[in-house]
């Protein structure tokens, strides 16, 4: 779609017919892929303990990733802060930047992305709140720009090396919309798993927003769930794990991405029906024309800068072709 940029959200989908390694290696294709077509920017997702995604570790996928492209953007989508030290982010996503500069992008979260046992593993500690992101997020950059104040205890400690990552608030509400627009940087929001929300949260950006040394103007991306295939009837067969998939993140016994098969031989109620509705309503499955048209209607809505496209099937040949077919 020539009219505006489209960026790639990968969540390297783990299919219960294959394995880790297998995910791993398509996103390393569509990547190659995504710069082909014409695709702005390639994020990755950070979630921990699903057996059905395999993107623990961002900064490693994306150090990877850069390996196998030379021009599209490459970045986080998000880190969660909240799972890690400052000083580890800076460090990381430091080197990132230092090794391409010019291509890195640090999105960043303030929530877990997990369960609070598997938050507590990754930090080591029990006293994990979203309330301290405005803390560790003027931390991280302080450790970035060498900007502690003289009287910090942290004033002598550098993050080496020393590269800057463009950096971007992420966000499913209005509280990291405001903080966004206050400091006057890029936004994001979850549209894809929070859409009753994404109308209000941008305005609240916009209104919020006051000029910086990034931005003058502020800059807003909408994420879209979205499977694209041939015809209708194949894109929905394609979208029908996704529901299944986060019924069993529901009952907290999350795996593999089942295959369409599976999704469809599943013996569903009345109510899991009604959730797999609730969880889709704002996804856009169908033939080119129906999700262009989605897209389209989605973007001038929100006025967004950019529209990210989270395309979650198994299926690597298939999940090629969706974004095939978005980006003609």
């Amino acid at each position: 779609m020539e009219d505006f940029r489209l960026s790639v959200l990968d969540l390297v989908p783990v299919s219960s017919d294959s394995t880790a390694g297998n995910a791993l290696r398509a996103s390393h294709d569509l990547a190659r892929a995504a710069e082909v077509l014409g695709y702005h920017r390639y994020w990755v997702a950070e979630h921990h303990s699903m057996p059905g995604i395999a993107s623990s570790a961002p900064a490693v996928l994306i150090a990877s990733l850069a390996q196998v492209t030379s021009t599209i953007r490459l970045g986080s989508g998000g880190v969660m802060l909240p799972n890690h030290a400052p000083l580890v982010v800076a460090e990381q996503f430091g080197m990132l930047s230092a090794m391409h500069p010019g291509r890195i992008d640090l999105g960043l979260g303030r929530a877990p992305g997990t369960d609070q046992v598997t938050a507590s593993a990754l930090r080591r500690t029990a006293n994990l709140s979203a309330e301290d992101f405005p803390r560790e997020f003027g931390e991280l950059i302080a450790f970035l720009d060498g900007s502690f104040p003289a009287d910090h205890p942290y004033r002598r400690i550098h993050a080496v090396p020393a590269g800057r990552p463009d950096i971007w608030l992420l966000g499913s509400s209005g509280y990291s919309a405001q903080m966004a627009g206050a400091m006057g940087l890029p936004f994001a929001f979850a549209h894809h798993f929070s859409g009753q929300h994404t109308d209000v949260a941008v305005e609240l950006y916009r209104s919020s927003f006051r000029p910086s040394d990034v931005l003058d103007r502020p800059y807003v991306i909408v994420t879209a769930a979205a499977v694209c295939a041939d015809t209708a009837e194949e894109a929905q067969r394609l979208a029908a794990p996704m529901g299944l998939a986060m019924l069993q993140l529901r009952r907290g016994t999350p795996g593999p991405l089942p295959t369409p098969d599976e999704a469809l031989a599943h013996p569903y109620t009345p109510l899991e029906r009604a959730t797999i509705a609730g969880i889709t309503e704002f996804h856009l499955i169908g033939d080119q024309a129906d999700v262009r048209r989605g897209l389209t209607e989605l973007r001038e809505r929100t006025q967004a800068d950019e529209l990210m496209i989270s395309s979650n099937i198994g299926d690597p040949k298939a999940r090629l072709r969706s974004y095939e077919l978005m980006a003609s």
